[in-house]
């Protein structure tokens, strides 16, 4: 399975005792591909050094990511734009596309306009909607 991961997903997964950490074990374990651009990976530095207070733990995390096997990395020629409320997020789906990813995986609520795009299609589910779907493929 290949994912692309918000960031706001992220931060949720990385605590040992995290309800999701599963899914952070799984793309360590090279069980989840996981797509990555330049952009997404130094958000994902940033934000994680914000939100635990840290100015090195984020760096260890995407380092991390980025030397994994399965973790591809892609540049992205090409911004659809289909998130007008938080165009920041346009980032995840511009991946998504280029790559092909099964799906975005993000509780945040500016991807649900993609419902109502039919071209690209971009599949995206909360945590929650994510684990049930993973239950119900590989267990």
């Amino acid at each position: 399975m290949n994912i692309v991961l918000d960031t706001n997903c992220l931060i949720q997964i990385l605590p040992q005792q995290a309800e999701h950490r599963w899914v952070y074990d799984a793309i360590l374990q090279g069980n989840i591909i996981l797509f990555v651009s330049t952009e997404i990976i130094l958000e994902y530095e940033e934000v994680i050094n914000e939100f635990y207070g840290s100015d090195v733990l984020g760096g260890n995390v995407a380092n991390l990511l980025l030397q994994l096997p399965k973790t591809q990395k892609r540049d992205i020629y090409f911004n659809w734009n289909l998130i007008g409320k938080d165009p920041d997020d346009n980032k995840y789906v511009d991946l998504a596309v280029a790559t092909n990813a099964e799906l975005i995986v993000t509780n945040d609520g500016h991807f649900k306009v993609l419902k109502d795009v039919d071209f690209p299609k971009v599949i995206f589910m909360n945590l929650e909607d994510f684990k049930e779907y993973w239950e119900e493929r590989f267990l």
